[in-house]
């Protein structure tokens, strides 16, 4: 369904960019832009994960620089059955990641500085989880050409002003071209935000929760992206909207809910939708609607600990940890306060 869909989405979004370029240039520019859509098609496909990567500043991560965040990809990654992806993060204080990459081979995860440090273990876990989810259902090809395609489709409405008039059709014919493509560009975000489809939100969602193992830690994750990304402007993503769909939660200032010209489901909705996933799997909670999101109360459940608190007791590892690590019987992640967290990254 994903490739289906992906191969829609390019015949779609270049079929588009041609007829532009025919209304502008006549059968010469529907020539020239049918070319410069393949050639994009086919570098973006092979390198548009380093554009986005490079775009935003990303910076490589490993066992050395980033301990935690690295073994939380990693043992995820083995979780979910894929190859571990390049992990970088990103010196952005708005709490936010995405994933990239043309196939699971060839794939990278990108979190900022805001998010790691905001966020504690289960939290970031969840996130990560969420993006290899993106990864494993190969969402990341669909989102990586739609983001070089729709700049594409900008950059030629911008184009448009300059050459609309010198074409080989008359020029009612040109200045229609010309017109249309200076509307087009503006709403080309749009465009994208209606061919990429916000179900595959919910399903990454649904696939995060299932490798993280605990719904409602994406529940809390997601709640304080939210409120961070509300309160924090992410400058590079505000000159670059196009790459707005590929992060977990929009990065630009005018969100809105469930509607036609949304890049993502409503938070709201995804926390409800959460809730109901984790009912199904059985994880009963409590949320309190503060910084600490959703306490697990369930005493077969239990979320990797944090740095200062190595000394609790372990037990027999539990299937719904990524970390293998579960307290003794009786005892609960409550039990103790915890000193403040400042995330795996710091």
């Amino acid at each position: 369904m994903n490739m289906m869909r992906t191969a829609m989405l390019i015949a779609f979004m270049t079929a588009m960019f041609m007829s532009i370029g025919y209304l502008i240039g006549g059968s010469g520019g529907m020539m020239i832009a049918l070319v410069i859509a393949v050639a994009m098609n086919f570098f973006s496909y092979w390198n548009s994960d380093k554009m986005v990567l490079r775009m935003y500043n990303a910076q490589e991560a490993d066992e050395n620089t980033a301990p935690e965040y690295y073994r939380i990809v990693r043992e995820l990654s083995d979780r979910a059955g894929l190859p571990t992806p390049k992990i970088y993060v990103i010196n952005e204080d708005q709490p936010n990641a995405f994933a990239t990459g043309r196939n699971p081979e060839n794939a990278a995860v990108a979190a900022t500085t805001g998010l790691l440090q905001r966020l504690n273990k289960q939290e970031v876990a969840a996130v990560m989880a969420h993006e290899l989810a993106h990864v494993q259902n190969r969402d990341t090809l669909t989102m990586t050409i739609t983001a070089t395609l729709a700049g594409a489709i900008s950059m030629l409405g911008n184009f448009a002003m300059f050459f609309g008039g010198n074409r080989e059709n008359n020029n009612a014919l040109s200045m229609i071209g010309t017109i249309i493509a200076m509307i087009v560009a503006p709403f080309a975000a749009m465009i994208v935000q209606m061919a990429v489809s916000r179900t595959r939100e919910y399903a990454a969602d649904r696939r995060g929760a299932e490798i993280c193992g605990n719904p409602l830690w994406l529940a809390s994750a997601l709640n304080k992206i939210a409120r961070g990304a509300h309160e924090t402007v992410n400058e590079e993503a505000e000159h670059n909207p196009a790459t707005a769909h590929m992060f977990i939660i929009n990065p630009l200032s005018g969100r809105g809910a469930d509607n036609l010209f949304s890049t993502h489901p409503d938070t709201a909705n995804r926390i409800a939708a959460l809730e109901g996933i984790a009912q199904e799997m059985g994880i009963n909670s409590v949320y309190d609607n503060t910084d600490n999101g959703f306490q697990n109360r369930q005493s077969g459940a239990y979320s990797p600990t944090n740095n200062q608190s190595q000394n609790r007791p372990r037990s027999t590892p539990s299937r719904n940890n990524p970390w293998g690590q579960t307290p003794q019987s009786g005892s609960s992640p409550d039990d103790e306060p915890e000193k403040p967290y400042k995330g795996p990254w710091s």
